[in-house]
Formats: C-alpha cells, structure tokens, sequence
C-alpha cells in the first residue's frame, strides 16, 4: 500500500477542508458555458461570482483543487500525475489502484461512499458531453489526457467502477519505447514504416500495443497523411498532418449514433495516404481489410491477442460479426496484413514486442500465424523469418537481426 503525500492530500477533499458549495456551483456553471475549459483568470472570475471566500488553505491551492475539480479528475488527478503511472483504477469498494512499470498499486485512500464515486463519474461524463445513468450506465470518454471509463450499478455489482488510462503529453519516441527492447527492433520496425507495409500491433491489455503503434506512426513521412478512427481518442501521433476521427453514443432519444465501421468509410472518402484503425474489436474489421485489399498501403491497428497463435482466432471472430466466413476472413486477411507484432508485458512492468509474424491460408482456406520471430522460444529466428527479412528489408538488416538474435538464444535471457 502506497501511502504518499498524494493520497494525504487527496483526503482533504472529504474532510471538513471541502470546496465551498456557492464556489463550486458558480465554477461548474462557467466551464460548462466555455467547453470545460477554464483558464486561471476565468476560474478566479467565477470565484469572485460566487460571492465566497476561498478559505484558510490558501487562494494557489484552492485554484489548484477547483481546476482539477471543473476540467481534470477531481481527487483523482493527483494520483494520474504520479510519475510512470499509467492507469487509475476504482474498484467496487471505493478503493483506489494504479498501474505503472512497479504493478498494481493499491493507495492509501478510499472513497467514503459508493454515492460519491457515482457522483464523481456522472460529473466526468458531463464534461465530455456524454451521458450516463441508469438507462446507459456505462461511459467511455476522452478528457484532456485521460481515457475514461466508468460502469455503474446494477452492471457493476459491488459499486460504480472508474478506470482511467493516463495518456502522457510527452509523447515518447520509437527509441524511448524500445529501450528495454532488443536493440534490432528500432530498425526494423523503422524499416515497417518506411516500405509502408500493412500491419496489426496485437498483445494482451496494458502491453502498449498503443504506445507502440503511436511511436512507429510518428516516424512516418510528413508529406503523409494520416486518417486515424477510434472507439475514443487514445492515439497522440507526433506528425504534422494526422487527423482524427471518434465514435459517438445516442442521445437520449436513441439517435444519432455513431460506430467504428461507420467511422471506416468515412475516413476512406478523406484522401487517407495511412488509414489507422485504434483498435478493431468488431464488424469495422471488414472495410478495413477491404481497403488494405484495394490499394491503401501504410495502414494499421491494434487487436486485443494474448498470444500470436490466438490472432487467427481473433480475426475470425470479428470477421464473423461483419457477415463473413471463415475462409473470406483468412483470405481477406492474408492477403492484406503483412506483418502483425505481438507486444507483451514481462518482469517488471517491461513492455515490449517479442514476435513477428504474419498471416496465411492453408489448403483448407483456413487462417493460420507464420512465426517469424518468437523471443520466448529457444529458437527465437525461424527460417521462414530470416528469409522475410531478407526479403523485405536487406541483407544487413537480416544479418544483424540472426546475430544478435543468436546471442539471445544461447543466453536464453527473457526479452522484456
């Protein structure tokens, strides 16, 4: 249990320290006619329209606390701007977690009540403009540099659930990303984006398969232009000319509804020289492969795999929900991806791609993975690998990769 100054600040917010009722009320009101987006003078206006006094702490660090309550995490911000952490969690009973490279964190602070968590995540909702209650109680939604997701009772059966991904502003590079990774990855996933070869970043939840995805996309051509889609934005590419498209729920009267397959086509209509698809998890996975199959090169996602060998699987199951069959899906996808890299979570929070490999078709027209590469084996380069990386990226990147991928296979040290 992590008991940090973090938490020890937190706790003020439910001790008799609490924000003015007139304050707030006034403050909430004006982010709501700016956007959620109040600036110091505007928030020390809507103080002022409050007619309340800040109180004994201190007008830095009441501004502070009402910023974050109005346009950020509320008492959950201080816990998402702990350096390393990648997710805030809130579990049934209140409790607070995070997730960063030392593991799950439980953090010396809990929610006095169930109503108040519910409370804070219906007003994360409103910021974004989305709804949520006991007719739509679930919600996934951007705000700022967070990914937010909240469930409410009776879908979450021990108590309203938070969880929320940090997506940090510094924007790391391809090398930053791999430098607890084999040295031969940067150059080769480099070389991925210079041929503009079609790609799946898979692996299982928090291996960065989005972090990833994002470093390799920034180091594409600037006179590219890059049509991203997602669920809820996550991708941040560091490119020049990267737009971005993201899914809407219905209003309340059930209209206006807006999916990832509808997303797809339209981002094909936007002139895409890349088309990224943040993550496919349904029918979308048809126009996008169809598009692969039409002449779009560059293009790329991410898919939820636990392992390489369970990808086939996986594409069969979303090609399944898009009308397909088994053999149309191995098709359609064999011939579109050419590479898919599998990302994985090792010792100590390590993350990083530990295999290569790309789809085929049998004689039964059924999907399978061609291991390329597999660091968890003992044998990490096949054969069929080394004669693809010779193929589609040299000789001396072959040579250099057999080399230090030998020295791998002889130490028998984990990858990640």
């Amino acid at each position: 249990m992590n008991s940090g100054r973090h938490s020890k600040d937190i706790g003020m917010i439910f001790s008799g320290h609490a924000l003015n009722a007139k304050i707030l009320e006034s403050v909430r009101e004006r982010a709501l006619q700016s956007g959620g987006q109040l600036d110091a003078i505007a928030l020390a206006g809507a103080v002022h329209d409050s007619g309340a006094a800040l109180g004994s702490q201190g007008a830095a660090q009441s501004l502070e606390r009402l910023q974050h309550e109005v346009a950020g995490l509320s008492v959950l911000e201080p816990f998402a701007r702990i350096p390393d952490v990648t997710d805030v969690l809130v579990d049934g009973q209140g409790q607070v977690w995070t997730d960063s490279p030392r593991g799950l964190e439980l953090m010396d602070f809990k929610f006095p009540s169930a109503e108040l968590v519910r409370e804070l995540a219906v007003h994360l909702a409103t910021l974004a403009g989305k709804r949520l209650d006991s007719a739509s109680p679930f919600m996934d939604m951007s705000l700022k540099n967070y990914r937010v997701h909240a469930v409410l009772p009776p879908i979450a059966t021990q108590g309203p659930l938070i969880s929320i991904r940090v997506k940090h502003a510094a924007r790391l590079g391809l090398e930053e990303v791999l430098q607890s990774s084999l040295p031969f990855w940067v150059p080769l996933l480099k070389a991925v984006i210079e041929k503009q070869l079609n790609f799946l970043v898979t692996g299982g939840t928090g291996s960065g398969k989005t972090t990833l995805l994002q470093a390799m996309l920034a180091q594409a051509d600037e006179q590219q232009r890059l049509v991203i889609v997602e669920d809820s934005q996550e991708l941040q590419i560091n490119h020049p000319h990267a737009v971005s498209l993201q899914t809407r729920s219905a209003n309340v009267e059930s209209a206006g509804r807006v999916q990832l397959k509808d997303l797809v086509v339209q981002a094909l209509r936007m002139r895409p020289d890349r088309l990224i698809v943040g993550e496919c998890r349904g029918e979308e996975i048809r126009d996008f492969l169809a598009a692969m199959n039409t002449g779009h090169q560059g293009a790329a996602g991410t898919l939820h795999a636990n392992n390489p060998a369970s990808v086939p699987a996986r594409l069969a199951a979303l090609g399944a929900l898009a009308g397909w069959s088994v053999q149309a899906t191995s098709l359609q996808a064999s011939s579109a991806l050419d590479l898919v890299i599998h990302m994985s979570r090792g010792e100590h929070g390590r993350r990083g791609p530990v295999g290569l490999g790309c789809l085929e078709t049998d004689e039964a027209g059924r999907m399978r993975m061609s291991t390329l590469i597999d660091l968890h084996s003992n044998r990490p380069l096949t054969a069929d690998g080394r004669q693809m990386v010779k193929q589609k990226f040299g000789n001396a990147l072959a040579e250099d990769l057999e080399n230090e991928l030998a020295a791998v296979g002889s130490a028998g040290e984990s990858p990640c």
